[in-house]
């Protein structure tokens, strides 16, 4: 099999568990390339509003190569020009014949790696997120420039990695052949979780919170960022008129002001826990002691990695119908509901719904979110990449 390559702008918590088991668990001669450092050592977060540095190792076990970046105005956050790597393009040309995944086109350098990449015989594959049903919401006439655009670019794509059902869906609505689509799902690192669920004292940690044991806790885990809609999950709290139940918005962000003010008026003082920035190894703490986990995301959550987290911890999972996951994670009633984005009504009658079940159709829809999720595995990747013709 030809070597394989990653390409990403960044170091990401997420991909380093896969990384670290292709190279440990694997004979794939596996690299990654990644186009900025500026990550690794910390770094403000706009959306969070704080200083971010991961308490995970996320270069651990893995062979890795940092690029310089030329670009005039270099970040991972001044948009398309914030990443221009040409010594990428040397060293495709250096490499040996491989397997090159890249990881979406949001910068100039994705766009240089997918044309070079291919002119210089490798196998290229491209990893992105878009989910059909957000893009057909989209303005027409950007849908259209944007689509041919990328149209020109598909044609020097050997394999596109799909990530769940709405971006498979993508591809074909751009007329990407069958025989080209290969299923890499979004995933987080299952057993990591399954252990901290199987280890953690829940009781201990509801008492060490002043969390009374006999309340049942609804989580929130993301950024307080108008895309997640926070205050939609505060309101249908509020009306759902849960009785010792409490919610934790696990989180932090440019909203924590309107939360607040949204918290007083509707008398939740002593309802509702707003966190502030939890780093990965406290976070297992939360999903602990959760009873449901909520995403109610709106347009650009192209996936929601923390719903398959909180399936990890046998949670029940509701989760709005625009976010990129809710096709694959929810199932119907089976292990939890999805609502209709923005419907707080909606919203507010499945808090309801979950959190007065009988305490054994509770249990079969908890068990049923680590059924689900552990079919979303790094196993699944490795595959599909064992599988690419080269």
């Amino acid at each position: 099999m030809k070597p394989v390559i990653f390409i990403n702008s960044h170091p990401i918590q997420y991909f380093a568990p896969l990384y670290k088991l292709i190279a440990s668990q694997t004979d794939i001669n596996l690299n990654v390339w990644y186009c900025s450092d500026e990550t690794v050592n910390g770094f403000i977060d706009k959306e969070f509003g704080v200083n971010v540095k991961w308490d995970t190792p996320i270069l651990d076990g893995y062979n890795f190569t940092f690029f310089k970046n030329n670009s005039l105005n270099p970040s991972l956050f001044n948009g398309f020009w914030g990443l221009l790597n040409f010594n990428l393009i040397s060293a495709l040309k250096r490499q040996v014949p491989s397997i090159i995944i890249v990881h979406g086109w949001g910068y100039a350098t994705h766009f240089l790696v997918i044309l070079f990449a291919k002119l210089f015989g490798h196998t290229v594959c491209l990893r992105a997120e878009t989910p059909l049903n957000q893009e057909l919401k989209k303005s027409k006439v950007k849908m259209f420039f944007k689509h041919s655009l990328l149209k020109l670019l598909f044609n020097r794509i050997d394999y596109f990695l799909f990530i769940g059902t709405e971006n498979k869906r993508f591809y074909e609505y751009l007329h990407i052949k069958k025989n080209k689509l290969l299923s890499t799902p979004y995933c987080v690192d299952n057993q990591y979780f399954n252990i901290a669920s199987n280890t953690i004292n829940k009781d201990k940690i509801k008492f060490s919170f002043n969390i009374s044991l006999n309340y049942k806790v609804i989580l929130f885990s993301g950024k307080y960022i108008d895309k997640k809609r926070p205050l939609d999950l505060i309101n249908a709290f509020a009306e759902a008129n849960l009785f010792d139940t409490i919610l934790i918005m696990v989180g932090e962000g440019e909203s924590r002001d309107s939360m607040g003010k949204l918290i007083k008026r509707l008398n939740l003082d002593d309802k509702v826990i707003l966190t502030g920035f939890i780093n990965q190894k406290k976070i297992v703490e939360y999903y602990a002691i959760a009873d449901l986990f909520v995403m109610c995301s709106g347009l650009g959550e192209t996936w929601g990695l923390s719903v398959n987290e909180a399936m990890n911890f046998s949670i029940p999972v509701i989760v709005s119908d625009i976010s990129g996951c809710s096709i694959d994670l929810v199932k119907e009633n089976i292990n939890g509901f999805t609502f209709k984005c923005g419907n707080t009504k909606d919203l507010a009658l499945k808090l309801k719904k979950i959190i007065t079940l009988e305490p054994n159709q509770y249990r079969q829809m908890a068990d049923s979110s680590l059924q689900i999720v552990n079919e979303f595995n790094y196993n699944k990747i490795i595959d599909s990449i064992y599988s690419i013709r080269s």
